[in-house]
């Protein structure tokens, strides 16, 4: 899959072309997506987005749309782009997770927030509070969505440290869900890759 850093209507496959190019390499996407998902305590997850998640997400929907028309694509390319690292900051989808509707129901009220509270934490500096759902609001006053969209901004001595290969945490300082996590090194050098 061409990795170009802009996802443009000529960089992506048709739709035959990424039919053999998905038996061929779906497995790779997966463990790209795998080795950048974090989790956070037991019912969050984070999966950091990246040139090559974001080009197999919008090939998919293609496929799964069966959308070969240029406005359709472009629409697509259009809800997807946004969560592209712009080389300054990680862009995340985050997911709350709980198998059983009910207790997800009773959780996701309790959450209300939560997406404000998520932080990175680069060694030797201040937490990073993620900017969360920035195309529209996704929680009410009774309850916060499954998904949210966050962004994490780095600044050039954060990045500068990452590169150096400082530890970092995902974390959550919300009331209801205390929670962190030192990132892997296998999932910071991938990370690290997204900082120019």
């Amino acid at each position: 899959m061409q990795v170009t850093g802009n996802i443009t209507i000529d960089s992506l496959m048709s739709l035959e072309a990424y039919s053999k190019y998905r038996k061929a390499h779906k497995s790779d996407v997966i463990a790209h997506r795998k080795l950048r998902t974090v989790a956070l305590g037991e019912h969050i997850s984070v999966q950091f987005e990246s040139e090559l998640s974001l080009r197999y997400q919008i090939q998919e929907m293609l496929r799964i749309e069966k959308i070969f028309e240029e406005e359709g694509i472009m629409q697509e390319i259009e809800a997807y782009v946004p969560l592209m690292p712009e080389g300054s900051n990680w862009k995340a989808t985050m997911m709350i997770e709980y198998p059983d509707v009910n207790e997800r129901k009773r959780e996701l009220a309790r959450l209300i927030g939560v997406e404000d509270r998520l932080f990175i934490e680069v060694e030797g500096h201040e937490r990073v509070y993620a900017i969360a759902d920035e195309d529209l609001d996704r929680e009410s006053d009774e309850k916060t969505s499954a998904v949210h969209f966050v962004r994490f901004e780095l600044n050039d001595a954060m990045k500068a440290s990452v590169k150096a290969g400082a530890l970092v945490k995902l974390g959550c300082d919300h009331t209801n869900y205390p929670a962190h996590v030192t990132i892997s090194l296998d999932t910071m050098t991938s990370l690290a890759g997204d900082l120019k």
